[in-house]
């Protein structure tokens, strides 16, 4: 097992763990560093060194073959009698500054998300610009950060919020970005599973859509089948009802499919991140086969191995034995 770890100018020399959280239901992806606190009977002066804002890189892999697993910048450091904890955030750090209050109308995803791009400087990829997608009003208030109108975006549309290296602000559809691809078979590389088959006409799942309307009176929405699983939520600004019932169809769409649903723990290799299709393997269940959206990834490295917790989305393609019955 080896390691690189670059903290601003400094590279980690010694280390405990680290933690890699990755997600398409998150708006920032993150890395939390464990560091010894004492070194050779003395006291890390981790202060000297490191400090919030710092650029961070992390690589991970097998007899110095290392993989590029996070890059960010630290968002804060917490110390303890026995371990310092260094929290990293991916470019969405970059997000926690200031904007101008505006009061948008009749607005679509766009509008909002142009005037974030312009108070970073950044430029903009936004694919979510249909008409169900639009606000009757949305406000952006003295104290809020670009981040809490991200996040209030993110709410709304469910989409993929982030930022590439080139400082581009990017805003797309749920399952629209495509990644890789990796093949997990549970004969050769998938160690645990904590996995569902669930067919789409059974599913009991009912999305409960929370708003208040342009006149401040609460509203709600639902879409799905009572009787099984709820799924809430919580719109923070003012919302026509039929936007909060497409939000509501939208939802329930994103979760109903037929095929697995849970995750999958697998060791370091093969890489694998959100926007991933995962070719599912078993021999067993053959029926079950087919390619399946990766939602989310946490990775933990640390004296005991590289271990991956992989988070199946819905099925993209079922497999071709499958097809041919």
């Amino acid at each position: 097992m080896n390691y690189y770890i670059q903290i601003g100018s400094y590279k980690l020399g010694l280390l405990q763990s680290v933690e890699i959280e990755k997600s398409v239901d998150l708006l920032t992806q993150t890395a939390v560093i464990v560091l010894p606190g004492v070194v050779y009977n003395q006291s890390l002066d981790h202060e000297k060194y490191i400090k919030a804002g710092d650029s961070v890189l992390v690589k991970l892999g097998y007899d110095g073959e290392l993989v590029t697993e996070f890059e960010g910048y630290v968002q804060r450091i917490d110390t303890d009698d026995d371990s310092l904890t260094i929290n990293c955030e991916d470019s969405m750090y970059l997000t926690r500054k200031a904007i101008s209050p505006k009061v948008f109308t009749k607005c679509k995803v766009k509008d909002v998300a142009s005037y974030c791009a312009q108070a970073l400087s950044f430029e903009l990829d936004c694919t979510i610009d249909s008409e169900k997608h639009y606000f009757d009003k949305f406000t952006i208030s003295p104290n809020d950060t670009v981040y809490n109108v991200l996040s209030k975006l993110k709410d709304a549309t469910k989409g993929q919020i982030y930022i590439t290296d080139n400082k581009k602000l990017n805003i797309h559809p749920p399952y629209t970005q495509k990644g890789g691809d990796v093949v997990y078979d549970f004969a050769v590389n998938i160690e645990e599973s904590d996995l569902k088959y669930r067919n789409e006409s059974d599913r009991l799942l009912m999305v409960v859509a929370n708003g208040v309307g342009i006149d401040g009176k609460k509203i709600k929405a639902t879409a799905g089948k009572a009787g099984g699983d709820v799924d809430t939520i919580e719109v923070k600004f003012p919302v026509s009802k039929e936007a909060l019932q497409k939000m509501a169809d939208n939802q329930l769409k994103y979760k109903s499919y037929t095929g697995y649903e849970g995750n999958i723990k697998t060791w370091l290799i093969p890489f694998v991140e959100p926007t991933w299709s995962a070719k599912i393997i078993d021999k067993d269940y053959e029926y079950k086969e087919g390619t399946y959206y990766v939602t989310g990834v946490k990775t933990t490295f640390d004296d005991s191995g590289g271990v991956r917790a992989v988070d199946l989305g819905k099925r993209l393609v079922i497999s071709d034995k499958t097809a041919n019955e």
